[in-house]
């Protein structure tokens, strides 16, 4: 089988990410980061998640990125917004895609992989700047130029499938490659259950998407 990397964070998103990559033959090596956040409930999910849709291997990296905060996902200083706001929200991590991206694009030169899945969307989202079609094309030339895979010429390709996805078109097509979404977790201020606050700009998207594709929500709500 193809060899691909899977950035896989526990939510609905990435879950949605992994089925893809599996129906599209990969064989798949998900990885996740303790990178700080608040609660590891979603670290709790993300191998609920591989282990349910077969991922080859899970990894999860430490990179504590609350050591230098500045955002109310990794500084509990900050609280986390209740209500959408104007412009970036302040639950954007600083460099969070990039972060993760690097070290993805490492082990996928260390596996041989050729490809490396991001569940990025950038329709039905909080306007985060590591999300959008540019920053992705220009990691990809990042990814080519910067490694002895790219160099030699069979550099790894960034897959962003979910990119151009509504919410709801999401839903439905992880529905259709059999995602039980209840054992995901979306939420910003999810409990150490990984019960939902149902507030928060994730939660509300994630509300939403189950609504407009007309499915049942399976989210734990506290």
């Amino acid at each position: 089988m193809k060899e691909a990397v899977v950035l896989l964070s526990g939510g609905l998103d990435s879950a949605t990410l992994l089925a893809v990559a599996r129906r599209d033959g990969y064989a798949c090596h998900a990885l996740s980061f303790a990178y700080g956040q608040r609660h590891r409930a979603e670290l709790d999910a993300a191998a609920r998640v591989a282990k349910a849709l077969r991922a080859v291997e899970h990894k999860t990296v430490t990179l504590d990125l609350s050591t230098i905060g500045g955002s109310a996902l990794t500084d509990i200083s900050i609280p986390v917004p209740d209500h959408p706001s104007e412009g970036i929200p302040t639950t954007y991590v600083p460099a969070r895609n990039t972060v993760f991206l690097a070290v993805a694009v490492g082990w996928a030169e260390v596996l041989g992989a050729g490809q490396i899945f991001i569940g990025v969307n950038a329709v039905d989202y909080s306007g985060y700047p590591d999300c959008r079609p540019e920053f992705i094309a220009a990691f990809q030339e990042v990814a080519k130029l910067g490694t002895k895979a790219g160099v030699e010429g069979w550099g790894v390709s960034i897959q962003a499938p979910l990119q151009k996805l509504s919410k709801a078109e999401i839903v439905r097509l992880g529905t259709s490659l059999g995602v039980d979404y209840g054992m995901t977790v979306s939420c910003y201020s999810a409990d150490s259950q990984g019960r939902a606050c149902g507030i928060c700009d994730s939660c509300r998207l994630r509300r939403l998407g189950f609504a407009e594709a007309g499915l049942p929500d399976p989210t734990h709500y506290r």
